[in-house]
């Protein structure tokens, strides 16, 4: 199995948004009302190639974000709270094809969720099964969708995925999984809070585990110190959001985990050191004795003992 980033050109956010602040409701305000923006950040998507077929994860943004009017002018998040840069050399079918790969040789191409960064380079896979959530997809679709945030109205006209399946066998503190392979040494594993259906993908590769996360976080630190981002509250919910990062977390108490964002700027390096989480639980060593220790027990048993012969 090898997996590799490929990164679909690059977003900026409000800097609530990567960490938010405050309640319910109050945190998607002060996340729109926020004039600090983030510098760019990557758009990854990842290919596995795995012998069981090609495996695409998220499929990233298109360039059509550039038209005039491919957002609903009335949204206010796409009007004050995200810019897009993405070239069309940049989208997933033209970077497959400098690998010297067609869209149509990928099998699986399995989404995170449907945000439009996530999912705006679906038109490339029409040969292709594509897995998601139902619960996602669901949520994702009409009038209530695009209040959202998502763009149903952009999705290809033949696309009909196929929803994810849960609850095959556990994976440490995830009850429920999906196996994509054969093999299972890949796996969908539910992470709800950025929308209510996020998935993330995790792959067994040798020594380590590689979680693809989507937006389970935006970056390793924020997840190692248990950061909300700025739109949960208005996705899966702040509790399951909370939810899915401890579990990712014990996860990687267990297990050498690299951990894979898709916007955090370090995640491909990260790959490619396949530099772990440094979480992993290490068996805790006994304490040496102090000399005083060792030498004031000796002398509470010699009392002892005294004590002992006094009483004879």
């Amino acid at each position: 199995m090898r997996i590799r980033p490929i990164q679909t050109g690059a977003v900026q956010v409000h800097e609530r948004q990567r960490r938010g602040e405050g309640r319910g409701l109050g945190r998607s305000v002060r996340t729109l009302l926020d004039r600090t923006w983030t510098k760019p950040l990557p758009i990854y998507t990842w290919l596995i190639e795995h012998p069981e077929g090609l495996i695409v994860v998220d499929t990233g943004e298109t360039a059509r974000t550039a038209e005039r009017n491919y957002f609903p002018r009335w949204h206010p998040f796409y009007r004050y709270a995200v810019r897009l840069h993405v070239r069309p050399d940049q989208e997933i079918g033209p970077q497959l094809r400098a690998l010297g790969i067609t869209p149509e040789d990928v099998r699986h191409v399995v989404l995170t969720h449907l945000h439009t960064d996530h999912a705006g380079g679906l038109h490339h896979f029409p040969h292709s099964e594509i897995l998601v959530s139902e619960v996602e997809f669901r949520t994702a679709r009409g009038w209530m969708g695009k209040l959202r945030g998502y763009l149903p109205h952009q999705w290809p006209r033949w696309f009909a995925p196929r929803f994810i399946e849960f609850g095959h066998a556990p994976l440490g503190p995830f009850p429920v999984t999906y196996p994509v392979t054969r093999a299972g040494d890949v796996h969908v594993v539910p992470t709800p809070g950025h929308t209510s259906g996020h998935c993330s993908v995790v792959a067994l590769d040798g020594d380590r585990t590689i979680f693809l996360a989507g937006d389970t976080s935006y970056s390793e630190e924020l997840l190692r110190v248990g950061a909300l981002d700025g739109v949960c509250a208005m996705g899966g919910g702040e509790s399951a959001a909370r939810d899915s990062i401890e579990r990712v977390l014990a996860l990687a108490r267990t297990r050498d985990l690299v951990y894979l964002p898709s916007h955090d700027p370090d995640s491909a390096s990260r790959l490619l050191r396949r530099h772990p989480l440094p979480l992993r639980a290490e068996p805790a060593a006994r304490p040496a004795a102090s000399r005083r220790h060792r030498l004031g027990a000796q002398g509470n048993r010699h009392q002892a003992a005294k004590g002992a012969r006094g009483h004879q």
